[in-house]
């Protein structure tokens, strides 16, 4: 590996340069006190630590003939007395000649067991009388560079000292020191390194699913938090306005400018709790607004190239969603839309075909899954793509890796060097200093030009953002570096040297494998995606639904849940919950238990529509449970198509027939035309009865009816005869001839009869007045009443 080999340059310095260096140890002044001061050594070690030196600035960071150099900062001191006689003084220790030399350094940088040279000279120092306990002093030293006494080309160790005395040590010490690096590069070089910088834009997951889903279409956000990013003095605000001005590939996640657009176009809400939302802001309006035409701006004429939507884990996804069925066609999905929101937003065309595991860190399974949306050149890193030939510099980015992929090798050491918490001036200052460092470095290693790849964290922070530019400034303002785009520095011919080997799934960092997306989270993602599936077809308006749960889906997977389980998992089973409502607004509406008169019947089902456009391609089917019993249209079920508008319910109807009285189950139950089953079943009774108890009542009542008018007949026919036989009995000019239906004759009287009539008006006889009453209501010419059945 040329990172762990570095190659040591062996060019001796020339003789003037040995001989003044070695005149000015033996006579020089100031160089003399340095040598004076070798005996405090063991004193040195004996108290580390004593003061702190911070290098807050130092400008130019990589000077020329003819500069001065100034460097400024703030001494602390931390021991418990007070230092007196105190000065700051600056040190050039000696030419570094690998990168590894460089890294020792950085390690060590701030440690007094480590000499650092001489002391330029007391023209260059700053005094203090004293330095009380706890008590932070400034600092600005400034000396012509030609002072420094700097020889060849290259990176020199800076040392930044503060010495003094202590009451209980009472002698000249270094009691605190910094380290840093100085790039001497005075004029171009022969050979310049093609450098290229990319310059993330890309955030955390910010909107819900409810973007274009609800009523209105209004977009929903998680938090405030992408305003706060947005403001002047804000992460994105500061990566915009600090980029704008160098020469840089833009590496851009769309989902961001997707929810920057979202916030600027019209009214969103933020998510304020379960169920819950609050209007957002017209100020915060107004900054989308002024971000992306600032972004705009600053983006006319650079490459950009386009992360697929949301910026997916692509190592999660090879280690974890592969086995989970339709895993990788979100992938795809992701990078088709990128390039159309990159140009809808930015006006610009992107570049799609590279893809970026996170670190850079690759196996064969990310390499696989990252070239599988057609991606054909994958973002690696050094310290993961590593050196096994024995190269003794490092080698250009680009490496074919087989079946037409192209491995982009970032450098490891300068991708890596804004990592850490630079929001002090000092940590900040030293990271700038090393970037240049190492760069100078690299470009001296070889004469052979070649392009390096710089691929900084995903998300950088304000400071780091600030340190990157300054860095960047100072390497473009240089002289052995040019910048170069991306693509170009992909097209570059391969070092024939360089390794191609991937490495195998078991060198993949661990600590990065713990932070991936767990399989259970793919199988949910899956599921939702069948639920999607399932509720699109039967919308009219596939677009109000499919392309916010589509971009919903791509947010699920983002590689910015790393190191946020709980918040990926919330946001998750927010989607589906929330697609979940959405198709219970298309819904079968509950029955209570139907009965059913005579044989046969209608009997209706009602379907509700909640959602705000209409909705079709439905089929409701309803199904006896005992055909034997009652048969649907038939058969033992009945289907109908339904077409509902938005916001309205329809009764369907189905025709039944019954072959026997009883209870029978029945179960309604949407489904898709493609014969999969939408919503809950809706399970009712359906009771039939041949007869219903109303007619029966009626048909009563018309029997008791024409009982109690026959009777009547029979004792009026009695009570007659009775009247006859009282007046002059049988044979009389008044008896005549029997009265018409009235076959016994007027002397054919009951017993009971016989000199009252009382014994017929009581229902309680033991006569029997059918046999008179059914040739009565036959004869149409009789006296005695009809009654029509």
């Amino acid at each position: 590996m040329a990172e762990a080999a570095d190659f040591q340059r062996t060019s001796a310095s020339p003789a003037r340069r040995w001989l003044r260096r070695a005149g000015a140890l033996l006579t020089g002044a100031p160089l003399l006190a340095g040598l004076l001061q070798l005996p405090a050594g063991p004193a040195q070690a004996a108290t580390s630590d004593t003061v702190s030196v911070s290098v807050d600035t130092l400008t130019p960071n990589a000077p020329t003939d003819g500069d001065t150099l100034t460097v400024s900062g703030t001494v602390t001191n931390h021991g418990k007395q007070t230092v007196t006689d105190a000065h700051v003084g600056l040190r050039v220790g000696p030419q570094l000649t690998t990168r590894s030399d460089i890294d020792s350094v950085s390690r060590h940088s701030d440690e007094l067991q480590s000499s650092t040279g001489s002391e330029v000279g007391d023209k260059y120092e700053e005094k203090f009388d004293k330095l009380a306990p706890g008590v932070a002093q400034h600092f600005s030293i400034s000396v012509p560079v030609d002072k420094l006494d700097l020889g060849d080309d290259g990176v020199y160790e800076l040392g930044v000292a503060l010495s003094g005395q202590t009451s209980a040590q009472r002698w000249d010490q270094v009691l605190g020191i910094q380290r840093t690096f100085l790039p001497w590069q005075p004029s171009d070089a022969d050979t310049k390194t093609k450098t290229t910088f990319l310059w993330p834009l890309i955030s955390t997951v910010h909107m819900t699913a409810k973007t274009g889903a609800g009523d209105l279409q209004t977009p929903e956000f998680l938090n405030d938090d992408l305003a706060k990013e947005l403001a002047p003095g804000g992460r994105l605000a500061q990566m915009v306005e600090l980029g704008k001005d160098l020469d840089v590939t833009w590496v851009i996640d769309p989902d961001l400018l997707a929810s920057v657009d979202a916030m600027a176009v019209g009214n969103y809400r933020i998510q304020s709790g379960a169920g819950t939302s609050t209007p957002g802001s017209r100020e915060n309006q107004g900054l989308a607004k002024q971000w992306l035409a600032n972004l705009q701006k600053a983006v006319t004429g650079k490459e950009v190239v386009a992360l697929p939507f949301a910026d997916p884990d692509l190592a999660a996804l090879a280690h974890n969603g592969t086995s989970v069925t339709g895993s990788l066609s979100h992938l795809k999905d992701a990078t088709d839309v990128a390039a159309i929101t990159v140009k809808t937003v930015l006006h610009v065309t992107p570049t799609t075909d590279f893809a970026w595991p996170v670190d850079g860190a690759v196996d064969p399974s990310i390499m696989k899954v990252a070239t599988s949306a057609g991606a054909d050149r994958v973002i690696t890193r050094s310290d993961s793509l590593q050196e096994t030939s024995g190269l003794s510099y490092t080698p250009s980015a680009a490496r074919p890796v087989g079946g037409g992929t192209t491995a982009v090798v970032a450098d490891a050491r300068l991708s890596t060097a804004f990592d850490n918490d630079l929001t002090k001036a000092g940590p900040a200052t030293l990271a700038v200093q090393r970037f240049l460092a190492q760069s100078l470095e690299l470009n001296a290693q070889t004469d052979r030009q070649r392009s390096i790849v710089v691929v900084p964290q995903r998300m950088p922070s304000a400071s780091q953002a600030q340190a990157m530019a300054a860095a960047l400034r100072a390497l473009q303002g240089g002289t052995w570096s040019q910048s170069q785009d991306l693509t170009a520095a992909a097209k570059d011919k391969p070092d024939p040297g360089a390794t191609t080997r991937i490495p195998s799934a078991s060198s993949y960092p661990a600590s990065l494998r713990r932070q991936e997306l767990p399989q259970a989270a793919f199988e949910q993602i899956a599921r939702t995606q069948g639920k999607l599936d399932n509720f699109r077809v039967v919308l009219t308006d596939q677009s109000r639904v499919v392309t916010p749960f589509g971009r919903a889906i791509n947010r699920e997977m983002s590689t910015s849940w790393r190191g946020r389980s709980s918040e990926a998992e919330s946001y998750r089973g927010g989607v589906e919950a929330w697609l979940d409502e959405l198709t219970e607004q298309v819904k079968l509406i509950e029955k209570s238990e139907t009965k059913l008169s005579g044989r046969s019947a209608t009997i209706p089902v009602t379907v509700q529509n909640n959602l705000v456009q209409p909705v079709g391609h439905l089929v409701l089917r309803l199904t006896s449970t005992m055909p034997t019993r009652l048969k649907i249209g038939g058969k033992a079920y009945s289907e109908q198509r339904v077409e509902i508008s938005g916001g309205h319910s329809q009764s369907v109807k189905f025709t039944t027939s019954a072959n026997a009285n009883g209870r029978v189950g029945v179960i309604a139950q949407l489904y898709t035309e493609d014969g999969r089953k939408y919503g809950d079943a809706v399970t009712f009774d359906v009771k039939v009865t041949e007869v219903t108890p109303t007619v029966m009542l009626v048909i009563g009542g018309g029997v008791l009816l024409l009982v109690l008018a026959g009777f009547r007949m029979y004792t009026q026919r009695k009570r007659a005869a009775a009247r006859q036989a009282g007046e002059g009995g049988p044979g009389t000019a008044e008896e005549g001839p029997d009265e018409p239906g009235n076959p016994e004759g007027p002397g054919d009287r009951l017993p009971e009869e016989s000199g009252s009539s009382s014994g017929a008006d009581d229902p309680e006889q033991p006569s029997d007045p059918a046999p008179d009453t059914a040739p009565e209501n036959a004869d149409p010419s009789g006296t005695g009443e009809r009654v029509d059945r």
